[in-house]
């Protein structure tokens, strides 16, 4: 089977970034394996293990360690089932699926399924709210509740509007300069106070260690999604290069019909969301 790491000693890097990331949760963290049609998912149960159930779909190229400490602020409330993508680096099986079709909702489906909920609430962010997009196409009657943060999915942006990120990073591949990576980030941060120590380290042990996957989950079809109708919270970027909110959030409005929107003003793809904003999120899942 082919591998979706660089090298012999990429995967023990990967993970033991990823192990270092959930000590820094400091909470009790069970690791769960289940089985799907597409191959083994590990899953990362922690949070408020008497709140409600909530799975959580982390972002493309990345892990649900890295994607637990960004969204820490759903742990006192939720039981949250992270879950590592299949195909991305984690500790799930390395099979890689098209985000060109509906595969990425069809696995998390049969992740709901092996879980034993025939429904449950959902949060996705960037590729992992694409993926939620499409579970929403695929197995609408499964969704309580959905948060879909900065997606794809919904409108995304031509492919040139990220050209700008590619010679950045072919000079990284080069010349191996931390500083060629930032300004490859800095598109997706718009300011470079904007990049966290973590965000970092996670992009850098990805750009080093895993065959990146570019293509994010293609648009769903709006007949599609109509069909869903669990009350759900679109949250775009204002200066978003891949998913622009002056584009997914009417796109979202005119296609899902139980939907809120919330625009991030003046803030990127990478940004953080204010303690206000948190709570919106958690009151939209929880009521």
């Amino acid at each position: 089977m082919s591998t979706i790491y660089k090298k012999a000693d990429s995967k023990a890097k990967v993970l033991a970034l990823y192990d270092e990331q959930i000590e820094k949760l400091n909470c009790l963290c069970r690791d769960l394996h289940v089985d799907t049609p597409y191959g083994d998912t590990h899953l990362v149960v922690t949070g408020n293990l008497s709140g409600k159930p909530l799975l959580v779909f982390h972002g493309g190229n990345s892990t649900s360690a890295y994607n637990l400490l960004v969204c820490s602020y759903l742990l006192k409330d939720f039981l949250v089932y992270a879950v590592d993508t299949i195909g991305h680096p984690g500790k799930s099986a390395e099979v890689s699926l098209s985000a060109k079709n509906y595969d990425y909702g069809k696995w998390a489906s049969a992740v709901i399924d092996a879980l034993g909920y025939k429904k449950i609430s959902c949060f996705g962010a960037s590729f992992g709210a694409g993926i939620l997009a499409k579970t929403m196409c695929v197995s609408p009657q499964k969704i309580e509740k959905a948060v879909l943060l900065v997606p794809s999915g919904i409108r995304n942006a031509p492919a040139y509007k990220s050209i700008s990120m590619m010679f950045p990073m072919i000079m990284y591949w080069i010349t191996g300069n931390d500083k060629w990576l930032i300004k490859c980030i800095l598109p997706m941060a718009v300011l470079e106070d904007n990049i966290s120590n973590e965000a970092f380290a996670t992009v850098k042990n990805s750009v080093d260690n895993v065959k990146i996957k570019a293509g994010m989950p293609s648009d769903v079809k709006p007949a599609d999604m109509k069909q869903c109708k669990a009350p759900t919270l679109v949250i775009a970027a204002e200066k978003d290069c891949l998913f622009p909110a002056g584009k997914v959030l009417p796109q979202a409005k005119s296609i899902i019909p139980n939907c809120t929107t919330y625009l991030l003003k003046d803030r990127g793809h990478m940004s953080s969301l204010t303690t206000g904003e948190q709570e919106m999120i958690v009151d939209h899942l929880i009521k």
